[in-house]
């Protein structure tokens, strides 16, 4: 159960640029008993509900300061052509406020699209996220902040909250801190029919003092684009170069390499 809620104030200083500032305070108390044959096979759906799979629990009161900024430049939000889109996050949970948890967080969406010709678009997206624990205690974020990668809008060659530290047992926990480069080639073939190639690069850290380039996880890849009112309906198929050691998936070691998805929207 999940009581709280959340006050936002947002101020347009152009038609391209805004800040928000934000109120959040929420108490969660959730508990969920499952079968341990069947955890293996709901891991991710309950990393998705903000629950840590390793406990099957989620509780305590976080409350938290938040910041946004944001400044855009492109000509189509749905499938943008050229121009810039920049994002700013910085939160504090805890200190002058009540809470359980207690944290610093930063992260940065930054997005470039150029054209080449009429008929190609590059475009590219760069990933940053930190969050300090009070005191270097990794207690102090709650499960549901922790980041993860993968999946059909960041590294596309695995699948979602597949790319983050592991547990003894080769299951994915999520880290404090993340990495993340994306860039593809976005061609018209015929039509409203388009086709991407794509490579992605990067990875999740337990903390800043852990972070190792040479740990970057990358995957090529492929996919297919078919635009409607709504935004391009998205077919990719991601290829691992480098996989992960130790990585389970449905309870299972990793031995595909690959990872197909399907979605509505550009990846980015």
């Amino acid at each position: 159960m999940i009581t709280g809620g959340k006050v936002l104030l947002t101020q347009d200083i152009s038609s391209r640029t805004s800040w928000t500032v934000s109120l959040a305070s929420a108490q969660t108390s959730t508990f969920i008993l499952i079968p341990p044959s069947q955890q293996p096979a709901l891991y991710v759906d309950l990393i998705a509900l903000g629950l840590d799979p390793t406990t099957l629990s989620q509780q305590g009161l976080l409350s938290a300061i938040g910041a946004d900024w944001q400044r855009t430049t492109t000509d189509n939000p749905l499938n943008a052509r050229h121009g810039y889109q920049i994002g700013v996050h910085a939160e504090q949970a805890g200190r002058v406020l009540p809470s359980t948890f207690n944290y610093f967080a930063l992260s940065t969406d930054a997005r470039y699209f150029a054209p080449i010709g009429k008929n190609l678009v590059i475009a590219n997206r760069l990933l940053l996220g930190n969050i300090r624990a009070a005191g270097n205690n990794l207690a102090e974020v709650p499960f549901s902040k922790k980041y993860f990668l993968g999946g059909a809008t960041s590294l596309r060659g695995w699948g979602r909250y597949e790319v983050s530290p592991l547990s003894s047992t080769g299951l994915p926990i999520g880290g404090n801190t993340m990495f993340s480069f994306s860039t593809e080639g976005r061609a018209v073939l015929k039509g409203k029919l388009g086709g991407v190639l794509f490579a992605d690069a990067g990875n999740v850290w337990t903390d800043l003092q852990a972070v190792k380039f040479g740990q970057l996880r990358y995957d090529v890849g492929v996919g297919l684009r078919y635009s409607t009112p709504v935004g391009p309906i998205r077919l990719d198929w991601g290829y691992q170069l480098n996989p992960i050691p130790g990585l389970q998936v449905n309870g299972q070691p990793q031995t595909r390499q690959w990872r197909l998805h399907f979605s509505i929207g550009q990846a980015y």
